[in-house]
């Protein structure tokens, strides 16, 4: 026995004397039982995420068409896209699309949310909101499709009401990215109604209780309680939101054919599936999906930034 430690035993250091515990059975094959349950998730995230993350990286520095030889271009491929007007016009559509969707989306969810706080029977309501969450995004803009029509039934319907000319909305360059919007927005709201009546529901009764002693009619209760305490509910709703507005693809490529008339719906993930799948430029289009990605890491970093000003979280029981 080293010098060390017997000096350890000597003053009863209890480290020194204890005996090392070997693993038992269970816990080993509890263990593996863990790694077997979350190895398919890993392998599916190796091969889905990390692996296409990483050859987009790669991509993004070179030239190839899937076909010819790979060919490294350094930094070609981001200059021809920051100067393609294409690109331009799909970033500007991207951001119009986030920039309506997500302060009315969330706006409307609140106020429905606090509808339906009020009423004891709320189950019909939520069904009738959430159902277009879980309906396939495709059939939803199928449908929108058929009412946007010159002669379907919200372009007639807007003929009888007001005796103007239907607008056709699909194929007007100044109504076909609204469409996309109001698509949006109602295929969206149901899940943010779900959560906001979540959270507040999750208000404490006598906060409201002791509001409305002193006096608070419903909009003070609204503006100064309830909206405070709903604040990081909103403030993580309105990243998710945002973040799902930049990658607005599928209601863009069913809705409106062809990135609409004179590219007016053209997003950047549209713009993405263009280069790629249609002129299989897959350097361009992987330099585009890595503008996409800092653009998306500024605005969220921006909307961390910006949360310390409007959004109040509880104190600490300490």
């Amino acid at each position: 026995m080293s010098t060390l430690t017997d000096g350890r035993m000597l003053r009863g250091d209890p480290a020194a004397s204890a005996p090392v515990r070997k693993e038992s059975t269970w816990r080993r094959r509890d263990r593996w039982w863990g790694y077997f349950f979350v190895g398919p998730q890993l392998v599916g995230m190796a091969v889905f995420v990390v692996l296409p993350f990483a050859a987009s990286m790669v991509l993004a520095f070179a030239s190839w068409d899937g076909l010819t030889d790979f060919t490294w271009v350094g930094l070609a491929n981001f200059v021809d896209q920051l100067q393609d007007p294409l690109l331009g016009r799909a970033i500007v559509n991207t951001l119009l699309i986030a920039i309506i969707t997500v302060p009315i989306g969330l706006g409307l969810s609140v106020i429905v949310a606090v509808a339906l706080e009020r009423l004891k029977t709320r189950t019909l309501y939520l069904i009738l909101f959430f159902a277009p969450v879980v309906t396939s995004t495709v059939a939803v803009a199928m449908i929108w499709q058929q009412m946007f029509r010159a002669d379907g039934l919200l372009s007639t319907s807007i003929s009888k009401i007001f005796g103007v000319t239907p607008p056709d909305w699909l194929q007007d360059p100044r109504l076909a990215l609204l469409a996309v919007c109001i698509v949006t927005i109602w295929a969206s709201m149901g899940l943010n109604v779900v959560i906001f009546l979540a959270g507040l529901q999750n208000i404490s009764p006598s906060v409201i209780e002791a509001a409305r002693i002193d006096g608070a009619g419903p909009v003070r209760l609204f503006w100064s309680i309830r909206l405070p305490l709903l604040s990081p509910i909103v403030f993580f709703s309105s990243v998710v939101a945002f973040i799902s507005s930049l990658q607005t693809f599928d209601v863009v490529y069913v809705l409106v054919q062809n990135a609409g008339p004179d590219n007016a719906t053209r997003t950047i993930v549209y713009h993405i599936f263009d280069l790629g799948f249609t002129k299989f430029e897959f350097g361009p289009a992987s330099a585009a999906s890595v503008i996409l990605l800092l653009l998306t890491l500024v605005i969220t970093a921006i909307q961390f930034g910006a949360q310390k000003k409007f959004v109040h979280y509880e104190d600490d029981p300490a």
